[in-house]
């Protein structure tokens, strides 16, 4: 007996509402809020206006240095009192940073969520920052990134980035630092960035059952000892394409692979262009089914996969593309690449392509905003980036929206397959006179 039976079509999509956002000034900073009735569990996320972009040239990774040293001991108690108190409260503290900012958070039953707050504020504004606990979590991050930088990546990531955007800036240098700058850092330069940087009030994010939470307690909580006004963000950062297209090989002797790194600068998040760029990104390289994987991967077999989008901080952003491929494809995966963006730059997208993006990244959203701590990440969005408090709740309509038209316009606008830089890290022995014969670009010594 054989059962013959229809696939079920997909059902009719629900409508997505974002929270709405509250703002207000209270105990002398910023609280951004969005209201979750019912919600048993809060996030409450202090943002900072430091991230790696406030690190001064010559001091890269400091801002990490610093994260991780806010874990042990407070002026109040020392590292193991700190974290029976917070495990006490049944959360864990977290700590992130990019360019544009430094976040802590807490997420924890609503009732608690008072407790949590200040026991955050304890660890950012008075850390004990014992000068032997700071010396062993600077060697313990800088033993870290030399096992990182001992993969196939970081280098190619770090020429790729000093070329597009010159070592001789911070934004040029890598966001975590490398294993001599982080190694380099003192005592002295982690207390003075704290001093200078975490004791401005900055911003109280929260997620929650608002009706059952107090804004301004947990505003006085947060902000408490704190003074100084708000940093000084600076604007766009304006940076030039390159003439013509370079390439840059990094030797990795007896290499097997060569990791491939393609990019250019692009701009800022707040761009108008940022749905159709997102969705251009995706169509090229930002999905399984994009056409670089599909020509990489399904059509000649040079590599597992391949990736490509833009990527965007307040001040700059960078379109950018990363694979591995077999050492001798180097150079013919490299013409394909540069002329699948070529092609995608020319002529834009289709609709059939444009359908499976759209839906893809509306469907992505409605399904990663649905936590409290998701909901908190996308109010600092709004922050950092200066956006309206209703950017979220059109967001979906948006990616939806976008027509063909619109997405092959920022494609055409925003990809400059012409001022590619192309960083390959591998065997350079090997490789070197195959790059030399693509005539893809200037090899750089």
């Amino acid at each position: 007996m054989t059962l013959i039976a229809d696939r079920p079509g997909p059902g009719a999509a629900r409508p997505y509402r974002f929270p709405p956002v509250v703002r207000r000034t209270a105990a002398g900073g910023q609280v951004v809020a969005a209201h979750l009735p019912g919600q048993n569990l809060a996030v409450a996320l202090l943002l900072l206006d430091v991230g790696a972009g406030q690190e001064p040239v010559g001091k890269e990774g400091l801002s990490g240095v610093l994260a991780k040293a806010l874990e042990e001991g407070t002026a109040q108690r020392d590292a193991a009192a700190y974290a029976l108190a917070v495990e006490g409260l049944g959360t864990a503290l977290s700590t992130g940073l990019d360019w544009d900012s430094f976040q802590a958070s807490v997420v924890i039953p609503v009732d608690r969520l008072s407790a949590a707050v200040e026991l955050l504020a304890e660890a950012v504004r008075t850390p004990k920052l014992d000068p032997a606990d700071v010396r062993r979590v600077r060697d313990d991050e800088a033993t870290a990134l030399r096992m990182d930088w001992a993969n196939p990546g970081p280098r190619a990531d770090a020429a790729l980035r000093a070329d597009l955007f010159g070592a001789q800036n911070r934004w040029g240098r890598p966001m975590h630092g490398d294993p001599e700058s982080v190694a380099g850092l003192d005592v002295e330069d982690v207390t003075v960035f704290h001093s200078e940087w975490f004791l401005r009030p900055g911003t109280l994010i929260v997620a929650g059952d608002l009706d059952r939470i107090d804004l301004d307690a947990l505003a006085a909580a947060a902000f408490a000892g704190t003074g100084g006004g708000p940093a000084v963000r600076g604007g766009p950062i304006e940076v030039p394409l390159h003439s013509e297209r370079r390439i840059i090989l990094v030797d990795r002797p007896g290499s097997v692979q060569s990791t491939l790194r393609l990019g250019h600068p692009s701009p800022h998040r707040a761009h108008p262009d940022h749905v159709a760029m997102t969705l251009a990104g995706t169509v090229l390289g930002g999905a399984f089914t994009s056409r670089l994987n599909h020509l990489l991967r399904e059509v000649h077999g040079y590599t597992y996969g391949i990736r490509g989008d833009f990527a965007a901080s307040r001040r700059f952003g960078r379109f950018a593309v990363s694979s591995g491929v077999q050492t001798a494809v180097t150079a013919l995966a490299l013409v394909e690449a540069v002329g699948e963006i070529t092609r995608t730059q020319a002529t834009g997208v289709t609709e059939d392509e444009l359908e499976v993006a759209r839906s893809w990244r509306a469907g992505q959203l409605s399904v990663e905003l649905q936590s409290p701590r998701a909901i908190a990440s996308a109010l600092t969005t709004l922050v950092v980036h200066d956006l309206p408090d209703d950017y979220h709740a059109r967001l979906r309509e948006s990616l939806l929206s976008a027509d063909v038209d619109q997405v092959s316009a920022a494609a055409a606008t925003h990809l400059h397959p012409e001022a590619l830089t192309l960083v390959i890290e591998g065997d350079a022995a090997v490789i070197r006179a195959d790059l030399e014969a693509t005539a893809l670009g200037t090899l750089l010594p």
